[in-house]
């Protein structure tokens, strides 16, 4: 994969959509864009459990939004939102997973680069539950996802970055990832019709 350089802005879900709230990050930058509609100098990315390998996005762009679920160690389904110098302190704080301390390498990787983005968000959830392999996102924390994705709005607002409201949501089969695991059809255990 090889990042775009005409992006200046990437809106990132991190996690493991297997393993129950581990999947928040990527549930919410799919629900953002099944709402939203960005321009070109956007981009939504399912950035998983790829770690390292997000460098080069994470160094190309000037403005980086990751949703993740992290263990702040607050009451399950509490939000925080974290920005600039406090998103790597806490990316790392209390690993709920692997893809964390590899999400944190990359930060820091990027910054060692001087390639950090300049403006620097994380909106992450408390998880209620990680040790759930093939469940999904727990009621308290699914219950979170328009929230957050309406914080990330607001950041992107106070970035500068343009959006619109699409008038139709987009279907899961038109979402980021394949369609067999969008979260409707993951949890009917069959692909979308």
């Amino acid at each position: 994969m090889v990042a775009n350089t005409d992006t200046d802005t990437l809106i990132l879900g991190i996690g493991n959509i297997l393993w129950a709230d581990e999947g928040f990050g990527v549930r919410c930058v799919e629900a953002l864009n099944a709402r939203y509609d960005f321009d070109d100098h956007v981009r939504l990315m399912d950035g998983g459990t790829q770690g390292l390998f997000l460098l080069p996005w994470v160094s190309s762009v000037s403005r980086l939004l990751i949703f993740d679920a992290i263990d702040f160690g607050l009451e399950p389904g509490e939000l925080r939102v974290m920005r600039d110098d406090d998103v790597p302190q806490y990316m790392g704080a209390k690993k709920v997973s692997m893809h964390q301390t590899g999400f944190q390498e990359v930060l820091v990787s990027a910054r060692l680069l001087n390639d950090r983005p300049q403006q620097l968000a994380l909106i992450g959830v408390q998880p209620e539950q990680l040790d759930d392999y093939g469940g999904s996102l727990r009621e308290g924390t699914r219950r979170r996802i328009p929230e957050a994705v309406e914080q990330a709005c607001t950041l992107l607002r106070e970035w500068g970055v343009a959006f619109r409201e699409r008038e139709k949501p987009l279907a899961s089969v038109e979402l980021i990832g394949p369609g067999e695991l969008d979260m409707a059809s993951y949890e009917l255990g069959r692909p979308p019709q």
